[in-house]
């Protein structure tokens, strides 16, 4: 394994649009010859109920979760670069949420590496979704 490698190289929450090339950008190293992106969309619907916008809301202690999931990931699935970038504010349907990365040696260390980084974030790390839905009432998910 590489020595110059810093293994989480991207951990943020932002309010702003995401960018699947600058998570990209940020996990590619000359030693890693697989990168397994997942990019999550906020969708029209959600439990069957018709979606029309959403906002994201992060605990203070979101951003240092994300990192340690990283720092976690990382370590147990041969991956030598990782980044997680999430958004938080207001959403419309369409507009990127989440956008994670996995770099490593093997396209299956990657694969591995990034379904375990955002499942890991999803069931972690402190944010919530504030749906609005088509028939005009709201809904909280992923509370605790």
């Amino acid at each position: 394994m590489p020595s110059d490698l810093d293994a989480v190289v991207l951990v943020e929450l932002r309010d702003a649009p995401l960018s699947v090339d600058e998570v990209l950008d940020a996990v590619r190293h000359p030693a890693c010859g697989g990168i397994a992106l997942f990019v999550g969309v906020v969708r029209d619907h959600d439990h069957g109920e018709s979606v029309s916008a959403l906002d994201y809301e992060a605990h203070p202690s979101a951003a240092e979760t994300m990192r340690s999931v990283c720092e976690e990931v990382a370590a147990s699935h041969e991956a030598l670069r990782v980044a997680a970038v999430h958004r938080t504010g207001a959403l419309q349907v369409g507009d990127l949420a989440v956008v994670v990365a996995a770099a490593a040696p093997h396209r299956g260390q990657a694969f591995d590496a990034a379904r375990a980084l955002i499942d890991t974030l999803k069931t972690r790390t402190p944010i919530w979704k504030h749906q609005q839905l088509v028939d005009g009432s709201t809904e909280w998910v992923g509370l605790p």
